[in-house]
């Protein structure tokens, strides 16, 4: 899969952002933090596909409804900030993207907002402080999880 340079990049929160600009992008990324992402932009940069949907996955309020996670937005933004960086002749963002990958690069320290957020103070309550170190970890992990037929498979 190659792209036109300047191929689209969206943004979007949730489930029913995922289907709704899945159903145009030839990829959709989910960022989920503290519970999946552990890879970053490099696989969508070296054949970046025509359209890409990043979406932040969120938590769940107890009602059912979506409830936006720093930490997911964050990430997203760390995903989209790299596109912008990585894909020959740059990626075009759509304004949510762009203001996603500003506020990724505007952070002074990431690690210390996901130590703080409420999700990440969650997890060190439950008794799991070293899933927030290991979300935090930057960089640190090549593997990609691709859905396919149903099922992550780790990307070749």
């Amino acid at each position: 899969m190659t792209a036109a340079p300047g191929a689209g990049v969206s943004f979007g929160w949730g489930p029913a952002d995922a289907r709704r600009l899945g159903a145009r992008a030839e990829c959709v990324v989910v960022v989920d933090v503290l519970s999946f992402t552990t890879a970053v932009a490099r696989r969508l940069a070296a054949g970046p596909p025509a359209g890409i949907a990043v979406v932040a996955a969120g938590e769940r309020w107890p009602d059912g409804s979506l409830r936006p996670a720093l930490e997911d937005l964050l990430a997203a933004g760390a995903v989209l900030a790299a596109l912008r960086a990585l894909v020959p002749g740059g990626a075009t963002l759509t304004p949510e993207a762009t203001a996603a990958a500003t506020l990724w690069t505007a952070t002074e320290d990431p690690v210390a907002a996901l130590h703080g957020c409420d999700s990440g103070r969650e997890l060190y309550e439950y008794g799991y402080p070293q899933d927030v170190e290991v979300a935090a970890e930057i960089d640190s992990s090549a593997a990609v999880p691709v859905l396919v037929d149903g099922a992550f498979q780790e990307a070749p």
